[in-house]
């Protein structure tokens, strides 16, 4: 169980630094935002962090 959860926050991490390198610190907050929303049932916070992610991928494609 501890070998599943330090690669899974490794994976995440990974992740994180790949969206603050493509998509800067709008990146970041908005995959936290869609995070903590996703973590908290909140859909009101997590939507927002998905349309402020979907933003950025429309804006760079």
């Amino acid at each position: 169980m501890p070998l599943v959860a330090i690669v899974l926050a490794a994976l995440i991490i990974g992740f994180e630094q790949l969206i603050e390198w493509k998509y800067g610190p709008m990146g970041i907050i908005a995959f936290v935002a869609l995070t903590v929303g996703i973590k908290a049932r909140s859909t009101m916070l997590g939507g927002i962090g998905a349309i402020i992610l979907v933003m950025l991928l429309a804006q760079s494609g």
